[in-house]
Order: structure tokens, then sequence, then C-alpha cells
């Protein structure tokens, strides 16, 4: 038996509230306002951070070791020619033998590298396979696309080992539907007519799916506990599930008034928030939508149990949140207007690749040393231990400070280097069971902060360099979310 062996999400801690859109471009026309609020990646955050969130997520208590291959999936990859599922892969600190592999150019991405993963591991290619979808898409300033964008990601393990939800069938459709599109050069997604999208598009697409694979295993609506898919119409999403027959509480909630429509990952995201509340025995039905529909019917097992409250999740994810009380706030997280980066904002030393490659396993996957003698941990990695009574040399095994939680000792605010919240805020981290090093803060307030709180470690973009096409990832230290 294959299937989901473990799940994981990641939304962004920042919100904005709809209504500060609408305010700030003066549209006030109750008829044509969308309620609530939507997810809003920081300004270090991208596609690619929120995928390794997800799979520090998703991989939480289980061996990496184990893990034989990873598949991304976005629409809005950081390289175009560069593997980000390899970039991906060295930070979680997987091993180099393992086949990665890029989905992208469709929103249905995330379903294709569910099934793939599920053909791998059927097929006995691979024991486990990690799966990463997220999207950080943007719209328009003042457009549509603006109002209903929101940013996360979702990661699933596929396996045949204490499988929680089995893969018990498929229907695929393929249609070279064009509703969204970005042609090469394009910042911003361009759409076509929204009663297009609706009726031609959701509309029809996610019926013919579910119902193809209701007639193929000679299936009923009734069979299922919950029906998941993606629908950026409120309206429109629920006349699919009633079209299909699904009473409105086998439809699970759509998250779009608390996240947004997030694209590659968002029928992903759904499905996570199923699992969540699954018992044992329950069908779970998912689909997806763009340039056609994958639909996929799951079988939840006992195992499921043994997931309960170990997993951030959705509902934690969801729970965990900050505002962003004004459109500018929201605006520079995006990128979307240039401020004045400060007096040491424009100042980057120039990437050399061959030191990235030397480096790549303490820079993206934050890997330290820990000395075999003594045991004691330290980064970056030494050839020499540190405590005064060992001294070993040479004698250091890997140690991954990534997922290991630490402590405050102290910080600092700079209102020279550049923050869009300034000021820039940095902290030396003592981690649980050693080790010690400094680290930018991210996702909070110099006010919030206090010596001796408990911190993780982030995954983050530093910086991007427009000129040489680069991207600078680094880790980051941020106060543990409550939820």
């Amino acid at each position: 038996m294959s299937g989901i062996t473990s799940y994981g999400a990641y939304i962004p801690l920042h919100r904005i509230d709809r209504m500060n859109i609408y305010l700030a471009m003066g549209w006030l026309n109750p008829a044509s306002m969308l309620p609530g609020e939507k997810a809003v990646a920081n300004y270090d955050e991208d596609s690619l951070t929120m995928a390794v969130a997800a799979g520090i997520d998703c991989l939480n208590g289980i061996d990496r070791k184990e893990i034989d291959g990873l598949y991304f999936a976005t629409t809005t990859p950081s390289y175009k020619e560069r593997q980000n599922a390899g970039m991906i892969s060295t930070a979680l600190d997987l091993r180099p033998d393992i086949r990665t592999e890029d989905f992208t150019d469709s929103v249905k991405a995330g379903t294709g590298a569910l099934l793939s993963a599920c053909d791998s591991v059927k097929a006995g290619s691979a024991k486990n396979v990690l799966i990463s979808a997220s999207d950080c898409r943007l719209g328009k300033p003042g457009g549509y696309q603006e109002e209903i964008y929101g940013d996360g990601a979702a990661s699933l393990l596929l396996g045949d080992d204490g499988v929680i939800a089995s893969v018990e069938g498929s229907y695929s459709l393929s249609y070279d539907f064009v509703d969204h599109w970005r042609a090469e050069g394009d910042r911003y997604n361009r759409s076509w007519e929204d009663r297009w999208i609706r009726d031609e598009g959701y509309g029809k697409f996610i019926p013919e799916a579910i119902s193809g694979l209701l007639k193929k295993y000679d299936l009923k609506p009734e069979d299922f506990a919950k029906v998941c898919y993606p629908c950026l119409y409120l309206g429109g999403h629920a006349a699919i599930g009633r079209k299909l027959g699904f009473e409105p509480d086998q439809i699970q909630e759509h998250m779009f008034t608390t996240v947004g429509n997030a694209g590659t990952p968002y029928p992903l995201m759904i499905l996570v928030a199923a699992l969540e509340d699954a018992k044992p025995g329950d069908k779970i039905l998912l689909a997806s939508h763009g340039n056609g529909s994958d639909a996929i019917f799951f079988e939840v097992t006992d195992e499921i149990e043994k997931m309960r409250d170990k997993r951030r999740g959705i509902k934690k994810n969801l729970e965990a949140k900050k505002y962003l009380d004004t459109y500018e706030r929201f605006a520079v997280c995006r990128d979307l207007i240039t401020i004045d980066t400060g007096g040491r904002g424009e100042e980057c030393a120039p990437t050399s690749m061959s030191a990235l490659w030397r480096d790549r396993k303490a820079v993206l996957g934050l890997i330290g040393s820990r000395c075999k003698r003594c045991g004691t941990p330290q980064y970056p990695p030494q050839r020499v231990c540190v405590k005064p009574d060992c001294g070993a040399i040479d004698e250091m095994e890997d140690y991954r400070f990534s997922d290991k939680k630490g402590r405050l000792f102290t910080y600092t605010g700079d209102m020279l280097a550049f923050s869009p919240n300034p000021p820039a805020i940095y902290g030396m981290i003592d981690f649980d069971g050693g080790g010690r090093n400094l680290f930018d803060l991210t996702d909070c307030d110099l006010d919030s902060l206090k010596v001796d709180m408990p911190v993780e470690m982030s995954f983050r973009r530093k910086y991007v360099d427009e000129k040489r096409g680069v991207h600078e990832y680094f880790w980051k230290a941020t106060p543990i979310r409550e939820g």
C-alpha cells in the first residue's frame, strides 16, 4: 500500500485585510469587494523559502536519510535555469543521491508532482518521496489579482510504510485552457474575463474530473467524508459541490478568506486541512485546477492518529498571524514600491559560485560540526574543538542546526542596515543542546523581543542581486509562533 505518510504546511505570519487594499485604491464599492484577508510573504520570503518551511514541518520526527526524492511544484521559481528542488534538498539536509525535480508552468503542478511521486513509490524506484508545493504570485497593484492572491506552501511525504492516507485512484484531464498566464519577461500574471474562468474553467473542469473519477472507480458522492478543491469564486466553489451532489458539510473549507488563492499549493493546503481532522476509514477526494484537473482519492488509515498535534499544518499556521496595518507596508513586503535602503542597504558582497559550492551545506543546510570526542556542537563547522579541555583536531561530524530550537542570548537594532520595518535586528542565539552564533531576526519587532526568548530557525532570502541574477539565501532566527 502506498500513499501519504506525513504532511506539513506553511503560511506566512503576515496578513492583510482586503479592506486595506480597497482603502488605498479608493475603491469602496460593496458590490465588488471581496471579504476577508490574505496571507502575505515577508520581504525575505519567496516560493523557495516557504517550500523549505513546509518541508521542515512535514519531516518533523522523520529520519531525513530515508528520503529518496524531492519534487518541487511552483509557478514562481527563483531560478529558471538552476534546479530549485536541488536548493531545497540542500536546505533540508537530504542525501545527495536522491532524485530532485521541478514541476512548473501550471497551478496544477502540485497534484502532478503528487501523482508522479506516487508512481515512483508504486514502481519501487523510491521508498519515500517528498513533495513541496509553493507559490508567491504577484498581482498588479490595484488589480483583481492583487486582491485574490495569497502566499503559502504545503508538503506531503509519499511512501509505502506508515501510510496515513492511501492513494486509491486518480483521473486526470489536460486542456489548453487560457485563464491565467505569464509570459517571459512578465512580472505580473495576466488573466481573461472572470465569467469565462468561473463558468468554462472551474465550473466544468473540476466537475468533469471528479465525475470521471467516480465513474472509473464506481463511487458515489456520499462515499466521501470530505471533498477538497480550489476555486477563487466563493459562489462558484459552493456551486461545484452542489452540482456534483455533495452536501455542504462534505466540502472542505476553501480558505480563500483567510489565505487567498495560493496557486500551486492551494489544493494541497486544503487537503492538509482535511487530513488534520480526518478519521480512520474516511475517504477524501482531492481535485486541482489549472489547464485541466487532476482528481485523486485517498482512504485514511489508523496511522492518522499518530500524526495528531505533531505538525504545525494549516490550523496552527492560521492561528499565528500578524496584520500589516497599511497597504504601504504590504507593498514594501512585495517589492511593489522602491524605498531608501539606508546607509548600508545596498552594500552586498558579490556571490562566488565556487565558494557557495564549497560551503553549500553550511550556508543552505545550516550544517555545523560536532566533536566526536566530547560532543560539543559548533557553527560554522570547525576542524578544532572549541571546548578548552578537549581541543580535538579533525574529529568532527556533521551537525544540523536548522531544526534546533534556541534562546535569544542578546540582541540589538540597527537603523543603518536595510529593513522594510526598521530597524534591522540581530541576535546571538544559544541553541538547545549547544552551539552559539549571531543571526538576523525576522517576523518580529524590536519591542517584542526579550532576552531568553525561545526562537527557531527559518530559511530566508537575504537579497537578490538583480544585475547578476543571483538570489542569496541563508537562515534567520524567528520567535516561535504560538498557535
